[in-house]
Formats: structure tokens, C-alpha cells, sequence
């Protein structure tokens, strides 16, 4: 752990100091010089801990919420025991395989499908919100395909470069025949394969009408049908958000103040500009980061932190991220290397 900022801090002191850190992250609740006293490993009468706590909180490192009660870490004390956790993360204990193997994201699942699994289990396992980001990149099209289903519908499929595949479901025209189903996913692959979708959307207003007599009305309504259905998600250089377990954060509120600045969090999270801007502060930083508090300004007054990890494509590139939101007093030695495993799993799906 990092040297705490107190000239000629001894030894005692840190272990007193980790002591009263460990237990306020454990319970949440102050820590006494009883508590302490009482440590296998401390040693000392409670005089001699207070006494050392009063130079701890001198230091700003510890503060006394009411008087005569015990101490709390300041935000100070806290951002330099997590400082020191990650100067000493690849050395944290992991919990075993097994543990973790809900963690790992299979073969057989859509992107969406895979991040969503990555949030649910991360949630689980930290008992916390857990949360995946995805910046909204508008990825060119491999493969277009117009499928008959029952009920008088057609399935438009889109199969994306990075493998994601997409559908929508559209009312099939009167009167149109099998052949022009064919004709439409022939033509759409033929001229629109390897673009990105908004331009497909683009391109295909502009060529129904520039090549009436490669197309016959029928197919042409039907293209323009099936891409009217995507003309609503034109490419933003805002994230999408993923977002579970919301209920184990709400767990830990004790008061109704706080029950309403979480829900707060939730509404502003769900905007993807806020989204945005807690993605971009994980892509600018390149690497694990853990925002406590007022550190972020979606986290000012909640009392809440976030320990975040960007994920990479197959080309190393930063794309997305995953962490857990969880009060300022979460398990963070638990849930770093946690958060570390999931962004990893994710980055081995993706690639």
C-alpha cells in the first residue's frame, strides 16, 4: 500500500488505519477504538488507539460522523486505500474458477446477448448494480435477407461485420410473390454489402427511384418496407448502456433521501449522453478506474462508487466497458479483479 501522507507515520499506524478501512467496508457503519483494541494483531489499550486515530484524523485521513462515536475514512483516507489496492491488483486474492465461471461469456450468443449475460452475472456475483457499455458504431452490413413467417409477416435479417445479427419483423405487402423476396435480398447484397447501414438506408431511397426498371414495385416497396424499419437508429457517437441488479444498490439505502438519489442515478444513467460521458472518462484514462463519489459528477450525490474496465476488440481498440456501481463502502479488493475478469471474458467473445 501506498505511504499514507503523515510524516514519520509509523508501522501501527497503517495497520490501525487498514483495520479501521477493512471494517468500514465491510459494515459501513464507524469503527471504535474497542474494535480495534481488540485485534489479534493490534495490541494496544483502547487509550493508546484513540490516541492514533486522533493523529489518523489529523492527517484528514479519518473524521468522527457525531461525537464520541468512531471513525470513518474521509474520502481522502479512502481514494488512498483504494490507490494502494490497485497498485497491488495483479497480487489480490480471486475467488475460485468455479466462482467465476459465471463470468465467461459462451459461443453461440448475439453481442447484446453476450454483454447482457456479462451485467447479469457480474451483478450476481457483486452483489451490486453491474453495468456494460457500448459505444453505438454504426458497423457495415455482411449479409441482408428477406424470410417468409407465417401470420402474412416477413423477417428482414441484417447480420453485421462483427458478426451481430439483427431482425425485425414487418407486415409482408398484398399480393407479393415468393420470387420477390428472393429478388430484394439478391439486390441488397448485390449493392449494399460491406456498407454501413446508414448509408444503406441513404443509398436504397435514392436507387428505388433511380432504378425502376431493375426493380419491379412490388420488390421496390418491399425494400423500401424492410430498411423504413431500421431508419429510426441512424449512428450516434453516443454509448448504449446496459444496466442490471439495480436492486442490490437499493438494498443498501437506509434513508428515503438516499433511495431517491439512486433512483436519480438510474434516470441519468439511462440517458445516453451521461452514459457517454462515464465511457469516455474509462476510454480517456485506458485502463481500470474506480471513481468514489464525488469523483464523478453522476456519482456526487449518491454516495455511490464505480470501479469500471474498458474491453478491446480483436484489433486492441478500446470499444466498450463494464463495472459495478455499489455504495461507497463495496468490497473493492473483491470486486476489482472481478471486474477485470468480466471486461477480459468479453474482449475473448469479441475477438
Amino acid at each position: 500500500m501506498t505511504s499514507l501522507p503523515v510524516l514519520e507515520i509509523t508501522k501501527r499506524s497503517q495497520e490501525i488505519f487498514n483495520i479501521i478501512v477493512n471494517n468500514y467496508l465491510e459494515t459501513g457503519t464507524p469503527v471504535g477504538s474497542g474494535v480495534i483494541s481488540s485485534h489479534p494483531e493490534i495490541g494496544l489499550s483502547s487509550a493508546s488507539v484513540r490516541a492514533i486515530m486522533a493523529e489518523l484524523e489529523g492527517a484528514g485521513l479519518l473524521f468522527s460522523p457525531h461525537t464520541s462515536s468512531g471513525r470513518l475514512p474521509t474520502h481522502a483516507g479512502l481514494r488512498l486505500f483504494v490507490d494502494g489496492l490497485m497498485e497491488l491488483r495483479n497480487t489480490l486474492s480471486i475467488d475460485s474458477a468455479a466462482k467465476y465461471e459465471p463470468l465467461a461469456v459462451g459461443d453461440g450468443l448475439s453481442v447484446n446477448q453476450a454483454l447482457d449475460k456479462a451485467s447479469l452475472a457480474l451483478s450476481g456475483l457483486s452483489k451490486c448494480a453491474a453495468l456494460v457499455m457500448a459505444p453505438s458504431v454504426d458497423l457495415s452490413v455482411n449479409h441482408i435477407e428477406f424470410v417468409p413467417v407465417q401470420d402474412r409477416k416477413i423477417l428482414v435479417i441484417l447480420i453485421f461485420s462483427n458478426g451481430h445479427v439483427e431482425n425485425r419483423l414487418i407486415e409482408m405487402p398484398a399480393g407479393i410473390p415468393p420470387h420477390c423476396l428472393v429478388e430484394a435480398s439478391n439486390y441488397m447484397n448485390g449493392h449494399y454489402k460491406g456498407k454501413p447501414l446508414s448509408s444503406i438506408v441513404q443509398l436504397a431511397d435514392q436507387d428505388r427511384l433511380q432504378h425502376k426498371a431493375e426493380l419491379d414495385l412490388l420488390t421496390s416497396d418491399l425494400i423500401g418496407r424492410g430498411l423504413a424499419s431500421w431508419s429510426d437508429e441512424d449512428a450516434s457517437d453516443e454509448a448504449s448502456l446496459i444496466l442490471n441488479g439495480q436492486a442490490n444498490l437499493l438494498q443498501d439505502v437506509k434513508v428515503v433521501e438516499d433511495l431517491a438519489r439512486v433512483r436519480m442515478l438510474f434516470d441519468k444513467l439511462e440517458m445516453r449522453s451521461h452514459a457517454t460521458q462515464l465511457m469516455q472518462s474509462v476510454i480517456s484514462a485506458d485502463g481500470l478506474q474506480i471513481f468514489i463519489g464525488s469523483e464523478h459528477d453522476l456519482f456526487s450525490e449518491t454516495g455511490c462508487s464505480v470501479v469500471l474496465s474498458p474491453y478491446r476488440n480483436a484489433d486492441r481498440k478500446i470499444i466498450g466497458a463494464v463495472g459495478v456501481i455499489g455504495p461507497r463502502h463495496m468490497n473493492y479488493a473483491r470486486i476489482i479483479p472481478m471486474v477485470d475478469y468480466t471486461s477480459k471474458a468479453i474482449a475473448r467473445f469479441l475477438s
